[in-house]
């Protein structure tokens, strides 16, 4: 059997993060330095060691930032280009996800602005079994409310959240996926439903993964021993500095 082949990425990146305020007062948080380097940057460096050749990244806040950037972050055979999302201010990141519907024609990962990963990470998930979804998810001892949490039975994801009762959390998502199959169009379908609902502005795009979860197409890919990163406050900022792959550079 033929493997599915993943050239293509989307990077959700349109939000500011003032929990890092003052660093985000004039950028987005995908542009926040990382032991000299801007998250993004990290973010296409690994991406483009596992093997992406387009990357669309969705932009709001300050986009000029992240415009006037993108070429110095580029190489040869990597296309590199932004999607506008001008409802960032009033829409959480089902939004962004609503706005690349577009882009959804193909096998593609997506990932959220602000998390930093090995480029091991990506190899282990393009490897993993093929499914409609693939999210992949870590393990510790204990989760907070923070953490996009995950329950899982199998080799299946059947629910994930902040808010899942702690008596079934198996893991946490670490804000990275594979759509293969008929996944892209399914959770571009999907997403067009969630924002007619009257909650759509507000919601995040995993309400969409965890209903698509519900109807046992979502599989699941640990990263347990690779290295990562989130970051949403100066404490996680200044983890993510000493991760092996970012302090190595």
């Amino acid at each position: 059997m033929t493997r599915t082949t993943i050239k293509k990425a989307i990077v959700l990146a349109a939000g500011q993060g003032k929990r890092l305020m003052p660093l985000t007062a004039d950028r987005p948080k995908c542009m926040v330095p990382v032991a000299g380097r801007a998250v993004l940057a990290h973010q296409i460096d690994a991406l483009a060691a596992g093997g992406i050749t387009e990357i669309v990244v969705v932009v709001g806040f300050a986009a000029d930032r992240v415009e006037d950037a993108l070429p110095a972050m580029g190489r040869p055979g990597l296309a590199i280009r932004t999607l506008p999302n001008p409802f960032y201010p009033v829409s959480d990141n089902l939004g962004s996800c609503f706005l690349a519907r577009g882009e959804m024609t193909e096998p593609f990962v997506l990932l959220n602005g602000d998390t930093l990963f090995e480029p091991a990470i990506l190899e282990r998930l393009r490897a993993s079994p093929e499914a409609q979804v693939t999210v992949t998810i870590n393990h510790k001892a204990h989760y907070d409310a923070d953490d996009m949490k995950v329950s899982t039975e199998g080799a299946l994801l059947r629910d994930i959240g902040k808010s899942l009762d702690p008596e079934v959390v198996d893991g946490e998502a670490i804000g990275l996926h594979a759509f293969r199959g008929e996944g892209p169009r399914h959770f571009a379908d999907a997403v067009a439903r969630a924002m007619m609902s009257p909650t759509g502005l507000k919601a995040w795009y995993l309400s969409v993964v965890a209903r698509l979860a519900r109807q046992g197409v979502v599989n699941i890919c640990s990263i347990e021993g690779l290295a990562w990163g989130e970051i949403d406050t100066p404490d996680d900022l200044a983890k993510a500095e000493q991760l092996p792959f970012v302090a190595a550079r």
